[in-house]
């Protein structure tokens, strides 16, 4: 497999990649499941985006075009692979866990959300389960705010509040501890990548119920063709990998 190689998996109905001599379209039936080799999809780290909808959405790359490259970048996309037929047959897992091996890369990530967000007055930093909470801690405590954890149901052991989001097939659930935050706190919500949204459209959900001031979403990485950001409300997202059909 080569390393210039990149694919995201996630909830979506079809993904659309290929070259400009053939194109291919893939359903996607559940989260994590694609059948095709993923020799053809690949990462294009710094291509600003921006959406035209009605309602304004606002996603901002760590660089706006590749004159502009921060070196960092393309360690961090290179650092992440792609593990074929896991769990199961058929399944093409991203896998960041080469990321985290990666000492230099793992402290680009944190430093360039670091960079970002520590002059913005945050005082929560909330993760989503479950690679959010990778991302996150590191985070909060440089830029001096609180990590709240936003879990899946049941795991939890105070009292929760929640907030349910659709899946292709049914619904689930994102929780987090009553009292955790406070009325009037700035927040930025974390997650390792943004595919249809459905998360952290819910965790925004949640921490908006309680008063909080949602500053921004941030991800690693994101999957345009799936249009996440779409579902975010107008809130502003900040990525550090685009991937995308090439």
């Amino acid at each position: 497999m080569q390393s210039s190689s990149r694919l995201l998996l996630c909830a979506s109905n079809s993904l659309v990649f290929g070259s400009p001599s053939a194109v291919t379209t893939a359903t996607l039936p559940s989260c994590l499941r694609l059948r095709f080799p993923p020799s053809s999809i690949r990462f294009k780290p710094l291509r600003s985006t921006s959406s035209s909808s009605d309602s304004p959405q606002f996603t901002e790359m760590a660089s706006k075009d590749s004159k502009n490259q921060d070196p960092r970048i393309a360690g961090i996309s290179s650092a992440i692979r792609i593990i074929p037929d896991f769990p199961k047959p058929g399944i093409m897992f991203q896998d960041i866990t080469t990321l985290l091996l990666d000492t230099k890369a793992f402290k680009d990530t944190i430093d360039l959300f670091v960079e970002r967000y520590r002059d913005q007055n945050i005082s929560v930093v909330a993760g989503v389960e479950a690679r959010g909470f990778i991302f996150g801690p590191p985070i909060a405590l440089a830029i001096g705010a609180k990590f709240v954890p936003m879990r899946k149901p049941k795991k939890l052991p105070g009292e929760v509040i929640s907030e349910e989001y659709s899946l292709e097939y049914g619904t689930d659930k994102i929780e987090m501890h009553v009292g955790a935050v406070q009325p009037g706190e700035r927040a930025l919500v974390i997650d390792d990548l943004i595919a249809t949204g459905g998360t952290l459209c819910a965790a925004i959900k949640l921490l908006e119920r309680v008063g909080v001031n949602v500053v921004e979403c941030a991800c690693v990485i994101e999957l345009p063709e799936l249009k996440g950001r779409e579902k975010l409300g107008g809130k502003s997202l900040f990525i550090l990998v685009e991937g995308e059909g090439a």
